[in-house]
């Protein structure tokens, strides 16, 4: 992933209005145009171009990097409201300069990429509110979209599924990017067959709705397979933090400070207890998930949510 020549710096910052101060990877300030790496680090038409909105928080550095170092792609375009002005390499830590500056510019960004590639993808690692609009955006431009936020609720799911539909573009949404998240998912399917008794377990520090959107994603892929779970144990008389999902599936949530992310799914029958368990202790966890979402959007002309349908 070569770094822009001079000329052609020189040659987009008159193609694209609008200058940001950057640092460059050898200290000195230069006024570069956003995305001008664009028509000089990587012509090659098979390389997914991608932006990355949420570029400051922790899971979007992490993309930042793991986008870096993938083969076939590129990081093209860093949106967030915090770091502007700053290269998002050096914000993700990279060892390099990526000569891209954070901006806060959505249609600015989307639309420089848009002039120079054919395979682009829109990664969402922000705000959920945003999610639709963003994904309209992107969309505008000929980007697919990624969508990994936390908290989207299925009525803004059915309106981004009606309107890639419409479109005819690739999204996927995806509540966890964890690969071991689907892995746990089906086998807890396959287990839920043999037993009558389940409940979940989830803990994750500064859990903001109780269930999480994982772990209802989780009951509801146990329900409608025939038959009921805790049948005689469907009281939500005392509810603490959780809820009952599907057919009876029960969701116990924790949001202590200090904990891990983990899924814990427990089956029971008489003399016996089966569990699986899936914890995630570094956000780099989820990289390989988002990687491989980026590679399947861009073949895709319609909303895909879960993970699990490409794995």
């Amino acid at each position: 992933m070569g770094l822009p020549s001079s000329a052609s710096l020189g040659h987009c910052a008159h193609a694209v209005l609008g200058t940001v101060p950057v640092l460059t990877g050898r200290g000195r300030r230069s006024f570069c145009p956003p995305l001008c790496s664009i028509g000089g680090s990587n012509r090659n038409p098979n390389v997914i171009k991608v932006v990355v909105n949420g570029a400051g928080s922790e899971l979007g550095k992490a993309a930042v990097a793991a986008i870096h170092k993938a083969r076939g792609m590129e990081v093209a375009g860093a949106l967030d409201s915090k770091y502007q002005g700053q290269d998002a390499g050096e914000v993700a830590g990279l060892a390099e300069s990526l000569e891209i500056p954070i901006l806060n510019d959505i249609v600015m960004v989307l639309g420089s990429l848009s002039q120079g590639t054919s395979m682009g993808v829109f990664v969402d690692l922000d705000d959920p509110a945003a999610v639709y609009e963003n994904v309209r955006q992107a969309t505008a431009f000929g980007l697919k979209s990624v969508v990994g936020v936390p908290g989207l609720g299925m009525d803004k799911v059915g309106a981004l599924s009606s309107f890639c539909e419409k479109a005819s573009t690739g999204c996927i949404v995806a509540p966890s990017l964890s690969i071991g998240a689907v892995l746990l998912q089906q086998a807890a399917a396959s287990a839920a067959f043999q037993y009558k008794h389940v409940e979940i377990i989830e803990s994750q520090e500064g859990l903001s709705e109780y269930p999480s959107q994982q772990a209802t994603q989780l009951a509801s892929s146990l329900s409608g397979l025939g038959q009921m779970y805790n049948e005689g144990d469907d009281s939500k008389e005392f509810l603490a933090r959780g809820d009952i999902v599907g057919d009876g599936v029960r969701i116990h949530s924790m949001a202590l400070p200090g904990l891990i992310s983990s899924v814990d799914v427990r089956f029971a029958g008489p003399g016996e207890t089966l569990s699986f368990r899936h914890d995630v202790t570094d956000v780099k966890a989820l990289m390989p998930g988002l990687i491989m979402a980026i590679r399947r959007v861009v073949r895709l002309k319609s909303l895909v949510y879960g993970l699990e349908k490409i794995l």
